[in-house]
């Protein structure tokens, strides 16, 4: 009885899970996984009082819906049209993780969304450069990619154009396994494009930090431009099934060349797409 009890158990748990997957792509979301509460302890990368556990005692499953940024539009990044795509993108982000997580209570489960953020202005991070929980760590730990050397995560299908929401939820649920292959080939696009040198790595190019402070003072510039974010580490990253999609596989010398070819001529031919984006929409 006890065999058969656990059986139905284990049952209604997949079918949950094939629900709540189900339900997120009708939605909108690009990628979905699974995440226990317990891997945070297990792997030790996240101070305790950032892991699901200690923020929810109840919280046993993190499930992390990510949209992917289609590269043409982040090529043309800082811009107003990149800003756009970015603040829409998180807008639908948190209407997934809200209403993934009112299903969930729906049937009876406990279950909250973080959002896309979790911080209040850029002024903020410069002040305190965290927020209250990491979707990169839970995307990783969701098996949805591994982190670059550009310190986001990289996926199979988006390389690191890609935005998460997560939501924490009282429910045992089938894990999905973690990304085994670092999906980031080490081709320092990322530290030598950065246009405040945030990216630190060493002669054997592995990592060896990031200057918070930098990238947020980047970030506040942009702001005030009304072109924000940069992400340029995730314009000129190689990894991703996108490139092929829009036929981007042999784009890197163009990424390498672009500050010194604009600042030779800044009508650069090669550059007049993306030019016309930055030049209209923000200052």
């Amino acid at each position: 009885m006890l065999k058969e009890n656990a059986e139905k158990e284990i049952m209604r748990s997949d079918i949950l899970k094939e629900k709540i997957r189900e339900r997120a792509f009708s939605m909108g979301a690009d990628l979905v996984g699974f995440a226990p509460a317990s891997r945070w302890e297990e792997q030790g990368e996240v101070p305790e009082e950032f892991r699901p556990s200690f923020l929810w005692p109840w919280a046993s499953t993190v499930i992390v819906l990510g949209m992917g940024m289609p590269l043409p539009v982040v090529e043309t990044t800082p811009s107003a049209y990149h800003m756009e795509l970015y603040n829409t993108v998180n807008r639908e982000l948190d209407g997934l993780g809200y209403h993934l997580a009112m299903f969930l209570r729906r049937q009876g489960i406990p279950a909250v969304f973080f959002p896309r953020d979790g911080y209040g202005s850029i002024k903020i991070i410069l002040e305190k450069p965290k927020a209250a929980f990491s979707h990169k760590f839970a995307a990783k730990y969701a098996g949805l990619g591994s982190i670059g050397l550009n310190g986001v995560l990289l996926t199979r299908r988006f390389g690191p154009r890609v935005r998460f929401v997560s939501v924490i939820a009282g429910v045992e649920l089938e894990p999905d396994p973690m990304e085994t292959e670092d999906l980031c080939v080490k081709c320092l696009a990322c530290v030598r494009c950065c246009p405040v040198g945030a990216i630190h790595v060493d002669e054997n190019r592995n990592w060896t930090g990031f200057d918070v402070m930098q990238c947020a003072k980047q970030a506040e510039e942009l702001t005030r431009r009304r072109c924000y974010p940069c992400g340029i580490c995730t314009k000129v990253c190689p990894v991703g099934e996108d490139r092929e999609l829009f036929k981007a596989k042999k784009s890197m010398r163009k990424y390498l060349k672009e500050k010194e070819a604009l600042k030779n001529d800044p009508d650069a031919s090669e550059y007049r797409s993306w030019n016309h984006f930055r030049r209209w929409g923000s200052w």
